[in-house]
């Protein structure tokens, strides 16, 4: 009688565990040919091939021995551990294409007990594995089973990217035919999940992809046949017993449950083209899917603006670990090194990973919970391993005690060739119903649901392969908690009570608090109230916000992937100060890092990890870092230093600004107005020395100005662009529309400061400009500032403290005035030490005139940077360094702690100034 499909994967999986370590050829390889064709129900290899089959082997007539052939089905060479296979395969081709056509067979297989190479002649596909690897690879040897197979002209392909294009390709040509909306997003995860369980064994091998090729090449009733399959997929064995009349080709497919199935939606319909499409689908293989591809196939089909609207960004597996391991997962393999050598200790390791739960409030596919559950699970498995070593080898004397007095919880073991074996449905214990998540879309939710079902059945592949038994977790009756809801509206309680969760994780939007919609907006007042600086808050903040005051007073902890906004600029004083004042503290943070993703369309953006909760409930975190995220906006220095003012604002359309390569010919055709052109300097400008003009106004008479016209000519485009906008202050500004639209120019010489600069560089690039020079609102500017304020804030005491609190655009510095500088703490000096920064900065100066032909982003590319240079800056940081109280080589976390002590003093004392004051 032919083997079921489950009793084959069972079979594979004791093959490996016996033939492991085994390596010699000719007493054992009869032995190892007879326990592999014992896989697939083949009791007597005699009865179907020969041994030691004498055969010819090159046109010149001479013969060799294959080990073994089954005419038509498969040869088979065996060889001893660490010989050449490919001269074992050479060998076995020239016997297999010497043999009559009648008896030449299609499979080629060589092994060295280890590795098996399966040779494909008619397609020419070669695959190679390790032996304890066969349960993976077993659909490629189906008809030695006596199963019917169709194999791919292509090699292998790993479940990747290009599967989530083929299924949105799918997805566009379903929606092409009409079937769209909610109907068509059920209808392809239960393709996906068949898929799936088409390569990892849920269904016999290929019994999926058999069943679509034998509909119709047309299509015509490829619909009729997915509706019944979906129908027997939700139809439990004792209802489908009643159904006599069931085909034997629909019956093969087993009960799934777990309500993926439930519920008839209306069909799709099929043409040829949309066949081929899912038989490509069919095609691939999807037993090494990772969690990855649910998020990349969800995003890969949704379009760009919708991406942008909702805030999805798709997190790879390598960003989810970086949240993962600091907030749980280094903890639990530590515990578990511990405990390793004693039953009780483990045992009760045990309990506690499988008493864990998780919460991700943002879950959209489930990638976090996927893969949080994978490293769980195989966690578990080491745990497992641990025990059972315990049992064989005696273990330690807590273990050997536990045995004696029959302690509860010590794993059940069979014995077998004198050692314990771990019965593993009875020894795990992890579970996906451990899990849960909150999104607002329905699609995402089921793909959770769904991810979870097969990472689940992955693992107990990976269990499976580990003890040497077949296990699958079929019916499905357990599944994670995903409800599709609002999470910033909902009560978490109602997803998972507090007093049950440990741990909170995710991957929350990131809308930029200025890109909010109106809804996001209302979001964002139902979790903040009234909190002062609202308006400046992104969107990931609500989470962070909600996480605090859920968590409050459970020994709960949380991280979240975030822009580094959250922890950078003016928004950490915002939401974290708060939060401080009422207990929560940073247990871990990752700082800035790029993003990376499997989707197409990869976003660009660049993210922190922050890691809290409440150190004084349960375990304390981690010690966290210095204060020196939160530090407030401030409208005035901290310190008696000049002010930074921003740049002037044109707000005209770009007709106020003449591009360099016009700039001669504007000058030629209106001779008058070559007086008023001034330049122009952005951070660009600045910092890469490009050449920007713009029409200077002010103070010039309405007559001089009519008496240009192409001047007002780009006077009245301005007015234009001006009256055009939805702002009613930009239309007001349509009066003035000879000015600038913010004029903020200093009319004396000033020290420019870009407000963005690459961090790449050692220094921020600083230099005086003439009040000729109109400062644009991309830099600012200190009117009045001195050499030694130069030398102080292009020193590297200065860049220790925008390195800290400065503002990121992407993983470029974004300089601000009121966070940055107006809080930095300048060091109390006297005349002799100000004179000498002064005397050092004027140096860098003249470092910098060494090399008039190349730009700053040239003289400050920390590869190419020139000496002198460098010994200029070198000079200045020693002689900052000093008036700080540093020694020439105190590491950055030193001068940071130092200027946030200064910092909170200095801040102590203004406001105690302005409260006598009042």
């Amino acid at each position: 009688m032919r083997l079921t499909w489950d009793q084959i994967q069972a079979n594979a999986v004791s093959f490996s565990k016996r033939w492991a370590g085994q390596h010699e050829e000719k007493s054992e390889a009869q032995s190892f040919v007879r326990d592999f064709l014992a896989v697939f129900g083949v009791a007597d290899p005699l009865s179907v091939g020969r041994f030691e089959k004498r055969t010819v082997k090159d046109d010149g007539g001479r013969t060799g021995f294959m080990d073994y052939t089954w005419p038509k089905r498969i040869s088979i060479e065996m060889k001893s551990s660490g010989k050449d296979l490919r001269g074992a395969y050479a060998q076995l081709k020239d016997y297999v294409l010497h043999l009559p056509s009648d008896q030449m067979t299609d499979l080629m297989m060589v092994s060295d007990f280890e590795n098996i190479g399966l040779h494909e002649r008619v397609t020419g596909q070669v695959f190679h594995f390790k032996t304890k690897d066969l349960r993976k690879h077993i659909r490629r040897f189906a008809e030695l089973a006596g199963f019917e197979t169709s194999r791919d002209v292509e090699d292998q392909l790993t479940v990747n990217v290009r599967a989530a294009e083929k299924m949105a390709t799918l997805h566009n040509a379903l929606l092409d035919s009409g079937y769209d909306g909610h109907d068509l997003e059920v209808y392809l995860i239960r393709l996906m999940f068949c898929l799936f369980a088409d390569s990892t064994g849920i269904f016999a091998s290929q019994t999926f992809l058999n069943y679509v090729q034998n509909s119709k090449e047309d299509g015509s009733d490829l619909s009729a046949r997915i509706a019944e399959l979906f129908e027997i997929l939700n139809m439990p064995d004792a209802t489908r017993e009643k159904k006599k009349l069931l085909s034997p080709s629909i019956r093969q497919f087993r009960y799934i449950n777990g309500g993926l199935f439930q519920g008839i939606i209306p069909s799709a319909q099929f043409d040829a083209g949309m066949r081929g499409l899912l038989l490509d689908c069919c095609h691939f293989d999807w037993s090494g899917i990772s969690p990855a591809i649910f998020g990349a196939m969800f995003q890969g089909i949704m379009d760009e603006g919708e991406r942008r609207e909702i805030g999805a960004h798709y997190t790879s597996e390598e960003n989810i670990l970086k949240v993962i391991d600091p907030l749980f997962m280094d903890d639990l393999w530590k515990e578990f090194r511990k405990a390793k050598g004693d039953l009780r200790a483990l045992d009760g390791f045990h309990e506690k990973i499988a008493g864990l739960k998780f919460l991700d409030p943002a879950c959209g596919c489930g990638n976090f919970l996927m893969v949080a559950y994978r490293e769980l699970r195989l966690l578990e498995i080491e745990v497992l391993k641990a025990r059972k070593a315990l049992h064989n080898g005696g273990g330690s004397d807590a273990a050997q005690e536990a045995r004696k007095k029959g302690m509860r919880g010590v794993p059940k073991v069979a014995k077998g060739n004198g050692h314990s074996m771990l019965d593993i449905e009875m020894a795990l214990k992890v579970n996906v119903g451990q899990f849960h998540g909150i999104e607002i879309q329905p699609w995402p939710c089921q793909i959770a649901k769904t991810g979870m079902w097969l990472m689940d059945h992955l693992m107990n592949m990976r269990a499976s392969e580990e003890f040497g038994q077949y296990y699958v977790r079929l019916p499905l009756t357990q599944g994670a908690t995903i409800v599709e809801a609002n999470a910033l509206r909902i009560d978490w309680g109602t997803v998972v009570p507090k007093s049950e969760l440990s741990y909170i994780l995710g991957n929350p939007p990131f809308s930029g608090a200025r890109l909010m919609g109106p809804d996001q907006k209302d979001d964002m007042g139902h979790v903040f109230g009234d909190t002062k600086g609202l308006g400046n808050l992104d969107y990931v903040t609500a989470w962070y916000r909600k996480a605090a005051d859920y968590m409050e007073g459970e020994p709960i902890r949380a991280a979240f992937v975030s822009t580094n906004s959250v922890m950078q600029g003016e928004q950490p004083a915002i939401l974290w100060n708060p939060l401080v004042e009422r207990g929560v503290a940073i247990a871990f943070q990752v700082p800035t890092f790029k993003w990376s993703n499997e989707a197409r369309g990869r976003a660009a953006v660049h993210c922190v990890i922050v890691g809290f909760g409440y150190p004084g409930v349960g375990p304390r975190p981690k010690p966290a870092p210095p204060v020196a995220f939160f530090v407030e906006r401030r409208k005035k220095p901290l310190c008696d230093v000049p002010e930074m003012v921003f740049g002037s604002m044109p707000n005209d359309g770009g007709h106020l600004i003449i591009e360099d390569s016009k700039c001669s010919a504007f000058k030629r055709a209106e001779p008058a107005a070559k007086q008023y052109i001034r330049r122009f300097m952005g951070s660009e400008e600045f910092i890469n020395g490009t050449k920007r003009w713009c029409l200077w106004l002010v103070g010039v008479s309405p007559a001089e100005i009519k008496g240009m016209p192409l001047v007002m000519e780009r006077v009245e485009a301005c007015e234009k662009h001006r009256l055009a906008s939805k702002r009613e202050a930009t239309k007001k500004l349509a009066k003035v529309s000879a000015l600038f639209g913010e004029i903020r120019q200093p009319d004396t010489d000033y020290l420019i400061v870009p407000s963005v600069s690459g961090e790449r560089r050692d220094y921020i690039p600083m230099g005086f400009m003439s009040a000729d020079t109109i400062a644009s609102n991309l830099v600012l500017t200190i009117p009045g500032a001195t050499l030694y304020h130069f030398g102080v804030l292009t020193s590297k005491v200065h860049m220790a403290w925008v390195r800290k609190v400065c503002g990121r655009l992407g993983i470029t510095y974004r300089y601000s005035k009121d966070v940055v500088y107006n809080n930095f703490p300048w060091p109390s000096t006297t005349d002799e030490q100000r004179a000498k920064v002064e005397e050092l900065a004027q140096g860098v100066l003249d470092a910098r005139a060494q090399w008039p032909d190349c730009t700053l982003d040239d003289l400050y590319d920390p590869l190419v940077m020139m000496r002198e240079l460098r010994k200029a800056h070198d000079a200045l940081d020693r002689a900052v360094m000093k008036l700080y109280g540093f020694k020439k080589d105190a590491p950055e976390p030193e001068i940071v702690a130092k200027l946030m002590e200064m910092y909170l003093e200095l801040s102590r004392q203004s406001a105690s100034s302005t409260l006598t004051t009042k």
